[in-house]
């Protein structure tokens, strides 16, 4: 994959899973060695708003149109809120709120490699069904795959 060739085999896509699934490891360690240090009331507030801001309204949306096509905006602010640098900016933000940083905040990195690696989510092209469905055409072709 490069530049002018975007797109994944079966195992450059795997390898992008693996890697976000050892980084939820690392960070669960992390919150686990420091479980005491946690605000996990500020823990659990940064892991939802992620998804009640950038997935819950494009989601509600696309069921009430049955599985139509649905405004962009929806894709672009599931975009923008599961988006490193947005999360990166929050997160300073927040540390600079609050004089520091603190171990709540790996809520974000947690969230935001959850969906990679396990669910296999990244961004959502406005061109296609704000949800997954099989037969909706590819914008990246997964080669050794067979078009549905």
């Amino acid at each position: 994959m490069d530049t002018r060739n975007r797109f994944h085999t079966n195992e450059t896509w795997l390898w992008v899973r693996a890697e976000h699934l050892l980084l939820i490891g690392v960070l669960v360690v992390l919150l686990v060695l420091h479980w005491q240090e946690v605000s996990w009331p500020r823990f659990a507030a940064a892991f939802l708003l992620i998804d009640l801001i950038g997935y819950v309204p494009g989601a509600v949306v696309y069921r009430r149109s049955h599985g139509g096509r649905i405004a962009p905006i929806y894709h672009h602010l599931y975009n923008l809120t599961h988006s490193y640098v947005t999360a990166g900016l929050a997160v300073g933000l927040w540390a600079l709120a609050l004089g520091g940083f603190e171990w709540a905040m790996l809520a974000v990195s947690i969230h935001l490699s959850g969906d990679r690696g396990v669910f296999g989510n990244t961004y959502k092209p406005a061109e296609l069904p704000f949800e997954p469905e099989p037969g909706a055409g590819h914008a990246v072709a997964v080669l050794g795959e067979q078009p549905q």
